[in-house]
């Protein structure tokens, strides 16, 4: 197994264990129904049960904090993706093909909906992930994935998925100045697939999670250099291609539909979040090389996640679900003192399985599973950190009203 990287992200081995709330001894899984086979990576310092340092990927020692659970915004239709402008101004995708700013805060109506006409709304797809520019205060930029009917380079790639950049007004994003296309020609079949997560990383380049579009027509994409789809890319703010990257504008290949993207503030460390078919969600370090996931003619999802006779060079996954997965999605890592045990730990959330994942994650690289939490509520797309400090997620109730949450912990005696 090879595993390499930029200097400043470290291999992690993630080792599953049997917590309060979770089924299971040593075997992972979800709480209230058995995931059999769950498996960590053999990383480095990978020692069972080591609970990390409070600060550095959250102490799995202690009582963790409590969660008060609030919905803040209501009434959407499929949240994908939450982002803030520097003045806290939130911002939220809905899959359907809207970009919702609230300018007026967010017990308010939106204060500017961009809706392109372009947007390809329909199965997995039509308007995805979203970020805001570190530099906002000086460029207005915002970049958001959608899929779209314009057609990019390739004319096969009509519809594609792309990542657009929107100039905004500054400070409170109260209109939009001007759109760009910085990369097209992400391949697209039905929506299945589609991706797309972007995220600022600590080099100062975005980092964008594709998918394989599971597509047939071409069923080595996730393996194909030529290929955007399966693969994480990293660019500049223009969509040229980073410097270090393997080939072109792709960082690594080999990955089936990256729905989470998370870097840690303290240590630059960052992890990606993964859907398995019917076997095998992944969560990976974010580092260069072949993950190894190959469908071949007709799409055969048989084959292993990670397939190390084909490709013995590829990467193995950090963590693994085994069998049966949760339909993993967004991450983000907690961070704060006010978090208590949790401030670093790594937060899932789950479609399928309808719960946040945590993990402590260390900073030598030991990883415990810290269970399930916010369970049975709904299903769980997207978490990430807000500006105050505390956690928001989107909901995606299939066929009705979804919102977006605010946790705040509440901390006991023991949690500090």
């Amino acid at each position: 197994m090879r595993r390499t990287g930029l200097g400043i992200l470290e291999f992690i081995a993630i080792s599953c264990l049997a917590i309060a709330g979770c089924n299971g001894s040593g075997g992972g899984g979800h709480c209230g129904s058995a995931v059999s086979g769950a498996t960590a990576g053999g990383g480095a310092g990978g020692s069972s049960g080591s609970g990390g340092s409070s600060g550095q990927g959250g102490n799995g020692s202690g009582t963790v904090p409590d969660l008060d659970v609030t919905s803040v915004i209501s009434g959407l239709t499929n949240p994908w993706d939450i982002a803030w402008l520097p003045n806290g101004i939130m911002l939220v995708t809905e899959r359907p093909g809207r970009l919702n700013i609230y300018g007026n805060g967010i017990d308010q109506a939106p204060s500017l909906v961009i809706k392109p006409d372009d947007v390809v709304p329909g199965g997995e797809g039509g308007m995805l992930g979203l970020e805001v520019d570190p530099n906002f205060e000086s460029n207005g930029y915002v970049y958001v994935c959608f899929c779209s009917n314009l057609g990019g380079v390739n004319p096969e790639y009509v519809p594609d998925v792309r990542l657009v950049r929107y100039e905004l007004s500054r400070p409170n994003g109260d209109s939009v100045i001007g759109r760009s296309e910085i990369v097209t020609d992400m391949p697209y079949t039905s929506g299945r697939h589609s991706g797309c997560r972007p995220r600022f990383g600590p080099d100062g380049y975005l980092w964008v999670g594709t998918g394989d579009a599971a597509r047939g027509k071409l069923p080595t994409a996730p393996q194909d250099d030529d290929s955007l789809g399966g693969k994480v890319l990293r660019i500049d703010r223009d969509g040229n291609a980073a410097p270090g990257n393997v080939d072109g504008l792709w960082f690594s290949k080999g990955h089936r539909n990256i729905q989470g993207m998370a870097f840690r503030t303290t240590d630059g460390l960052g992890m990606s979040a993964e859907h398995g078919p019917s076997i095998d969600d992944e969560v990976n370090l974010l580092v260069e090389g072949n993950f190894g996931w190959n469908p071949g003619e007709g799409y055969n999802e048989n084959v292993p996640m990670t397939d190390t006779k084909k490709y013995p060079e590829a990467i193995e996954a950090a963590w693994s679900s085994g069998s049966l997965t949760l339909a993993i999605s967004g991450a983000t890592f907690i961070e704060g003192s006010g978090w208590g045990n949790w401030d670093g730990v790594l937060a899932v959330a789950t479609l399928k399985a309808e719960h946040l994942h945590i993990f402590f994650v260390d900073a030598q690289g030991n990883v415990t599973d810290g269970g399930c939490y916010i369970e049975g509520r709904a299903r769980l797309r997207t978490p990430r950190m807000g500006p105050d400090g505390l956690l928001y997620i989107t909901e995606d109730v299939r066929g009705g009203p979804s919102n977006v949450l605010r946790v705040s912990p509440v901390l006991t005696p023991d949690a500090n």
